[in-house]
């Protein structure tokens, strides 16, 4: 690659490694991201997301590769300037304001005099907290609270923003509105990596996803790709049995599947191939309670590469 494409890379992953003792949480993970892109990183709990994600910003030291981020690497004070984290976690004071909050961290990101008060001024109308400014933190919701915590990550106008699950625990007109709040940046021309355990928020913001398992990228491309590379023009059958008193594991990988607790997923070219299922079943002495057919989607693409829900 050269370096002029390089740098202007808002995020490149090359061979990275991170171990923990005897145990590797990222075992060589190369990626790139397209400047102006949405990309959905997701994973099973375990898989090296999360070391991926504290690798990203600076808070892992690797065993191994590099990470850049415009080209410049992830602890210099340029890809710093560059980068806004929003984690998990609730990172704001909850006895200040919500203007006071952004006061404060807009001085973290050496933000001073009219350059902090223009930054306060679109991080509330971002975050659509115009009319709570004054108000403490504790005073507002938990939708009010994780909208603050994405304006304070963002307050410097970052070029690159990584959101981690920044809609967990919301209720669902929060949620709507966090998913414009993302869909401006993504306007702007921001590049955001995006993180969450709802497949429906991936599918709908995200232009390329890639699946993290056992440390390693599995599949990487956009929705439509990784359904077709999964499945071809196969669909996916989900099969819930009563009690189990067999194997279900081995029983669904004798025909392709997987099972996780009393659920068989299976893939079929043709929905007559149900039946042949339903025979087997009865044979082995399994209880079906219901049977769902439909054409597959990234929850199946996870399921069929990972054996597990996203949100196990």
């Amino acid at each position: 690659m050269s370096g002029d494409r390089a740098n202007s890379l808002p995020l490149r992953v090359d061979s990275v490694v991170k171990r923990f003792g005897a145990v590797t949480a990222v075992a060589g993970v190369s990626v790139e991201i397209q400047p102006g892109a949405c990309f959905g990183l997701l994973g099973p709990n375990g898989a090296g997301k999360s070391t991926l994600i504290r690798s990203i910003v600076g808070r892992v030291r690797l065993d191994s590769g590099s990470i850049s981020i415009f080209g410049h690497p992830v602890s210099s004070s340029a890809a710093r300037a560059d980068l806004g984290w929003v984690p998990q976690e609730l990172a704001v004071y909850p006895l200040l304001t919500c203007r006071e909050n952004l006061q404060a961290f807009g001085r973290y990101q050496e933000l001073h005099g009219k350059l902090l008060e223009d930054a306060i001024a679109w991080c509330l109308e971002w975050a659509a907290l115009e009319d709570r400014a004054g108000s403490p933190v504790k005073t507002l919701s938990g939708g009010m609270k994780r909208r603050l915590n994405m304006a304070a990550g963002l307050i410097h106008r970052p070029r690159l923003v990584l959101l981690d699950e920044p809609t967990v625990g919301v209720d669902p007109q929060s949620r709507n509105r966090i998913f414009e709040m993302v869909e401006a940046l993504r306007a702007s021309g921001t590049t955001i990596i995006y993180t969450t355990h709802y497949m429906e928020e991936a599918e709908r913001l995200c232009d390329r996803i890639a699946i993290i398992d056992h440390g390693k990228i599995i599949a990487e491309g956009t929705k439509e790709t990784l359904v077709a590379q999964a499945f071809g023009s196969r669909s996916s059958v989900t099969m819930h049995f009563g009690a189990v008193k067999i194997d279900l594991g081995a029983w669904a990988a004798r025909r392709g599947g997987s099972a996780q607790d009393s659920a068989v997923h299976c893939s079929v070219e043709k929905p007559t191939e149900i039946a042949g299922l339903l025979e087997a079943a009865s044979r082995d002495g399994l209880e079906v309670l219901d049977v769902t057919l439909q054409r597959p989607n990234l929850e199946s693409v996870f399921l069929h590469l990972t054996g597990k829900e996203l949100r196990a």
